[in-house]
This record gives C-alpha cells, sequence and structure tokens, in this order.
C-alpha cells in the first residue's frame, strides 16, 4: 500500500489525482492489475469523471443544489452535515483496472480528489493487486 497526501487550497475543489496514481503505477511490480484509491475522510471523496474546462465548477455547483434546505442535527456544526451527506453520496473510493503501468480510463475520464471541506490536506490510500 502507498499514502499519498494531496494539499487543498478551497472549500470546494476537484484535484485531478491522475498523474499521481500512474506515477506510482510505475513502481509497483505488478505491470497489470487492480487500482484501489481510498480516502479515509468523511468530508472528501474520489471519482472518475471529465475534466473539461468548468465541468469541475458545474458538478461541485449541482452537487451543492442537490441537497434540500433542512434542519441538519449534526451535533459537531449543524452547517457541516452537507458535506458528509456529499461525501458519503459520491464516495471514498474507487477501482480502476491498469495495464503497462497506466490507467484504464475512458479518454476523457481522470480520477478526482473531490474536497467538500478544505482547505485540508488529505490523505490517499493506494492498493495494486493482481
Amino acid at each position: 500500500m502507498k499514502i499519498l497526501a494531496v494539499e487543498t487550497r478551497d472549500k470546494d475543489q476537484v484535484i485531478d489525482i491522475t498523474d499521481t496514481i500512474e506515477q506510482h503505477l510505475r513502481n509497483v511490480q505488478q505491470e497489470n492489475g487492480l487500482c484501489t484509491i481510498f480516502v479515509p475522510h468523511t468530508t472528501c471523496a474520489v471519482a472518475a469523471m471529465d475534466l473539461d474546462p468548468g465541468t469541475d465548477l458545474d458538478f461541485l455547483d449541482a452537487l451543492r443544489r442537490l441537497l434540500p434546505p433542512i434542519r441538519y442535527r449534526h451535533p459537531h456544526d449543524p452547517a457541516h452535515a452537507p458535506d458528509h451527506i456529499l461525501a458519503t453520496l459520491i464516495g471514498p473510493s474507487l477501482v480502476v483496472p491498469y495495464a503497462r503501468s497506466r490507467l484504464l480510463l475512458g479518454t476523457w475520464q481522470r480520477v478526482v480528489l473531490v474536497e467538500l471541506d478544505g482547505p485540508r490536506r488529505r490523505t490517499l490510500h493506494l492498493t495494486c493487486s493482481s
């Protein structure tokens, strides 16, 4: 397992981590297999998405509009509850096959970290298996 750190700079942010993951794959013994990316945080997530200019901001805007204006009961900080809910909807992990040390993503797909409560230092756990 490899642990990587990612620094976020905004409250809501999409960060392309594809190249970082592929750099790690070049040092893995198995040239082919599955790469699992996991974030051990409750207010960020990982996903595969299109990153054409502006789609990151469209995604973040759409996410924030998904949740209804309800009274949240999160005891720590009710205003923080939507961050937890959105991170749960996206998910803390992603599994991507790889071959010849490259992720087998679609033409427009990139692997991203979705920050929902930044800025923060986030941890990624990468596990590669055949």
